[in-house]
């Protein structure tokens, strides 16, 4: 035990105002960008949830076609919630569904041409936000990489 005149110990490893202003700063510049998204999607009458879908759709890097499945992992949601999320954009004539030929219980998906078109207006808009917000970026990564540095 240590006398009240005796110093406390510095843990080396403690997290700093500054640990915690670079997460803090990263998180809000992602809530930033997220309200941003979800404006742009909003202007064009979709939640942001369907615009995440249709990224998703496009982004999707397989091989085969994006599978309901696999839109229900990318955008970590139930299966169920996914058949009724791409109901509602086949309904908006912004996605197609179709049995893949192989297995005829996988349900794959494409984006219509309104549904690309949409999204490509979408994503211009948050691809000129990222850009005038780049180096404010690279400051926030670069504060949050020094902040999680290894502990000892």
């Amino acid at each position: 035990m240590r006398s009240p005149s005796e110093p406390a110990s510095i843990d080396p490893d403690a997290l700093t105002p500054d640990d915690y202003r670079a997460l803090g700063d990263f998180r809000h510049a992602i809530r930033q960008f997220l309200a941003f998204s979800e404006d742009g999607a909003k202007a064009h009458g979709l939640t942001s949830q369907q615009h995440q879908a249709l990224l998703a759709i496009k982004a999707h890097p397989g091989p085969e076609p994006i599978s309901i499945g696999d839109l229900s992992r990318s955008l970590l949601i139930k299966n169920h919630s996914a058949v009724e999320l791409v109901a509602r954009l086949v309904e908006r004539d912004l996605v197609s569904r179709r049995d893949a030929d192989a297995d005829r219980r996988r349900v794959i998906l494409a984006l219509r041409p309104r549904g690309a078109e949409i999204l490509e207006a979408i994503s211009r808009r948050n691809l000129e936000r990222l850009n005038d917000g780049a180096d404010i970026l690279v400051e926030i990564v670069g504060a949050a990489r020094r902040a999680a540095r290894p502990s000892r």
